[in-house]
């Protein structure tokens, strides 16, 4: 692929795209607007379908190494502290695994692999205009610093400021949910199981991380809460352990438990906005929460954006270098990825009103036919979500290759 790519954000999705291009033979530049690319303390779970994505760029043993293995997700009450119903991962026979890793862990995995790949990265750098050429693209810095390629990506994350410049003011919408995250000590004998403690209005996740071999050491609190205001919007808003404690005063013993060993902890504003039809103008489009944010109810915002930059690049390597050809690309990306990403944002926004709902008959019946069903066909709760974490982007990588080895080419 004889292309310049500038890729605008040095988050998961940015750096996925940029180390699949440049392993595709583009020469790619990545320009990130925070002084340091990093991550404060955070976990994330990486499902077979991201995995597929880890494999295929060479880094599932990394992963592994870094990562924590699930065995299950278990969804229970938050204050009685009984299981409604248990999902094991590990009868699901899925291709990849389901891990938990920390944030920080592989953001600089990516960076590592994308700077030997040959991908060149400029921090503190705000990209503050964009536009076509006859021949390809443009950007301009804060600083007044030019840049030109063939295309840009915009990975930018939620208030995508390329996003603004190609459609307009497109902020997303506060959701009526905040959410805490810390990381806390893992107690001893902390099973390697996401869980999820439910109750009105409220619930929280927890589950392990691993960093380097042996048992767990730290475990990773996600808790949200509904309210009906938000002022601000970000990662990086620190809080009061006592309040996330007093939120959630009323949680069964384990979890109390681990509300205790808070000490650090930051809050912030869950905010979505539906997902748009045009994804690019042009040769600049946008790839990840940049254009399709989830709420975090169905962990998928990390794997959803590694796929993203999966199929980006195999779109853009079929492109002839002619401007049409990279339009064209860029259509034929959205356009295959369009109705997977808006099927995963509507399911995680379907599982705040599974995890939220308030006491009386319908939880009661909807916690009853969980529980029954998780019984009597132990996998059926699990295969409704086969159309996610089954989905490979990476299969028609591997045919590809092993139609090489197969004719010598």
């Amino acid at each position: 692929m004889n292309l310049d790519v500038l890729v605008v954000g040095a988050g998961i999705g940015g750096l996925t795209a940029a180390l699949c291009l440049a392993r595709r033979g583009a020469r790619v530049r990545i320009v990130e607007r925070a002084p340091e690319i990093g991550e404060i303390g955070a976990g994330l779970q990486i499902s077979p379908n991201g995995a597929a994505v880890l494999h295929a760029l060479e880094l599932g043993e990394e992963t592994a190494r870094l990562g924590q293995p699930l065995g299950a997700v278990v969804l229970g009450d938050l204050t009685q502290g009984t299981q409604v119903l248990r999902l094991d991962l590990t009868r699901a026979g899925y291709p990849h695994p389901y891990m938990a890793l920390h944030r920080a862990d592989l953001i600089a995995m990516l960076l590592r692999a994308a700077r030997r790949a040959g991908v060149r990265v400029r921090t503190d750098t705000r990209i503050v205009e964009a536009g076509q050429t006859a021949g390809g693209a443009w950007a301009r810095s804060a600083a007044g610093e030019e840049f030109e390629a063939a295309v840009i990506v915009g990975a930018d994350g939620v208030r995508s400021g390329l996003g603004r410049l190609l459609f307009g003011r497109n902020d997303p919408a506060f959701s009526g949910q905040v959410a805490w995250r810390t990381i806390v000590p893992a107690p001893r004998g902390m099973p390697s199981e996401a869980r999820v403690h439910m109750a009105g209005g409220r619930h929280l996740v927890s589950y392990p991380l691993r960093r380097g071999a042996g048992p767990p050491s730290v475990v990773n609190i996600v808790a949200v809460q509904e309210t009906e205001t938000w002022s601000a919007e970000g990662w990086h808003h620190a809080d009061a352990p006592e309040n996330l404690r007093a939120a959630f005063a009323d949680a069964a013993p384990p979890v109390a438990a681990l509300l205790e060993r808070v000490t650090l902890v930051h809050r912030w504003g869950l905010f979505e906005r539906q997902v748009p039809g045009l994804w690019h103008r042009g040769r600049i489009g946008l790839i990840g929460d940049a254009v399709h944010p989830t709420l975090p109810f169905l962990a998928q915002g990390a794997n959803l954006a590694m796929e993203d930059a999966w199929v980006l690049a195999e779109c853009l390597s079929r492109a002839a270098p002619a401007p049409e050809a990279l339009d064209a690309a860029w259509g034929d990306f959205t356009r295959r990825r369009h109705a997977r990403v808006l099927r995963a944002v509507r399911a995680a926004r379907g599982n705040a009103g599974i995890y939220h709902q308030r006491p009386g008959p319908l939880r009661a019946a909807l916690r009853l036919g969980m529980g029954l069903g998780g019984r009597l066909a132990p996998g059926l709760p699990l295969a409704r979500f086969d159309w996610l974490y089954r989905h490979d982007v990476t299969d028609g990588w591997r045919a590809q290759a092993s139609s090489s080895i197969q004719t010598g080419t």
